[in-house]
């Protein structure tokens, strides 16, 4: 089939015009998964890795720094800087492993207490046998603490178990200072309430032996408390006693109120 040069011409001109709007109705390739924005065309060049394109700002969203990473188990278990010696009058010394992943800034005022000497020689002024005992308060009356200022709580995931050391507070969560506490036996409803923030590894039998009373009769003390790793030796063991309380008076019976005096 021929067709007169005129109406080439024109047919030409027409598949040219059409050709665009044939592109327009193309719809946009998808974005690949997961992503917010359009995917780029074939022919866009990424831009390079050490210049990526900055996003615009907004007024909406905060920019947050990174977080500190965590200290991992392997660099606090059985690590002497974060275990303390308790010397007790009770007999003997309680080993404390601390868990600064948990609880950092309490951990540290810990230490810096001890390694000041502050605890040396405090009381147990408050103690419930079956529960816990109480301790780091200088004047022994539960009102007293440190000259450095209150902490805020850092609660945690870690239990309240037989060994905790947890640390007390008065009633704002912010307003622990130096009293601690060691329990004697599981109390779960203090958990996400008061920062735990070690354990006792060994010589519990010496915190079970503290004597009991809100206040006892007689207080139980820390004789000397210190960082592991500063390798205090313990105290001699005449200096790991403690009086005992007087005992109760014998009843008096009927028979010997009814006694004859004897001459």
């Amino acid at each position: 089939m021929t067709f007169p040069p005129r109406s080439l011409v024109l047919t030409a001109m027409a598949l040219c015009l059409a050709s665009p709007v044939l592109a327009q109705e193309v719809p946009p390739a998808p974005a690949p998964q997961g992503s917010e924005g359009p995917a780029p065309a074939p022919s866009e060049t990424p831009p390079p890795v050490e210049t990526p394109v900055p996003a615009p700002a907004t007024t909406d969203t905060a920019t947050v720094a990174p977080a500190a990473p965590a200290m991992t188990a392997d660099q606090y278990i059985n690590n002497p800087e974060y275990m303390l010696n308790l010397d007790l009058s009770t007999g003997g010394r309680v080993v404390i492993q601390l868990y600064p992943n948990v609880a950092p800034n309490h951990v540290e005022r810990l230490k810096a207490l001890t390694r000041s000497g502050f605890y040396d020689g405090i009381k147990f002024h408050r103690v419930i046998d079956g529960f816990m005992a109480q301790t780091g308060d200088p004047t022994a009356t539960g009102a007293g603490g440190s000259q450095l200022p209150d902490i805020k709580a850092e609660f945690n995931d870690l239990p309240h178990l037989r060994g905790t050391l947890s640390m007390a507070r008065a009633e704002s969560p912010d307003s622990a200072n130096s009293q601690f506490f060691i329990m004697f036996q599981p109390r779960f409803a203090l958990d996400h309430r008061y920062t735990a923030f070690g354990r006792v590894v060994s010589g519990m039998q010496y915190v079970d032996a503290i004597q009991k009373g809100e206040p006892p009769a007689v207080m139980s003390r820390i004789v000397q408390m210190s960082v592991a790793a500063d390798n205090k030796p313990m105290p001699p063991v005449s200096a790991l006693t403690e009086a005992q309380p007087a005992a109760p008076a014998a009843e008096v019976s009927v028979d010997q109120l009814n006694a004859p005096i004897r001459q």
